[in-house]
C-alpha cells in the first residue's frame, strides 16, 4: 500500500512539472494592447483614479466592518475581491488611459 502511494505521489508530482510550463507559455496574459490618447491619459490621472484610490480606501473599510458576517457565510475571500481586490486592480495595475486591468508590456 504504501509503495502504491508513492509511486501516486510521484505521478501526481510529475504531472504537475509537465503542466507548469504549458501555462507559462500563453501569450497575453495579463497583458493590455491599448494606445489611449492623451485625453483619456489625462482624465485617467486627474479623475479616474483619484476617484477609484478613494474606492478602494472605502471598500476596504467596509470589507473590515463586514468581516465577522462575511466569515460567519464563508465568502470572506470573495467579499474581499469584490470590495479590495478589484478596485485595487483597477487603480494600481492598469496603464494610465487603459481601460483594462494589466500591464503594457512591448516586447522586442
Amino acid at each position: 500500500m504504501l509503495r502504491h502511494m508513492r509511486r501516486y505521489k510521484a505521478l501526481v508530482l510529475a504531472s504537475c512539472l509537465a503542466i507548469s510550463p504549458l501555462s507559462l507559455g500563453e501569450e497575453g496574459i495579463n497583458k493590455v494592447e491599448e494606445d489611449p490618447s492623451a485625453l483619456a491619459m489625462t482624465t485617467d490621472l486627474l479623475v479616474v483614479r483619484p476617484v477609484l484610490l478613494a474606492t478602494t480606501i472605502v471598500g476596504s473599510a467596509v470589507w473590515v466592518v463586514s468581516l465577522p458576517f462575511s466569515a460567519a457565510g464563508g465568502n470572506m475571500m470573495q467579499a474581499a475581491d469584490t470590495l479590495v481586490v478589484g478596485p485595487g486592480k483597477a487603480t494600481f495595475v492598469r496603464c494610465l488611459g487603459c481601460t483594462q486591468a494589466g500591464y503594457k508590456q512591448t516586447i522586442e
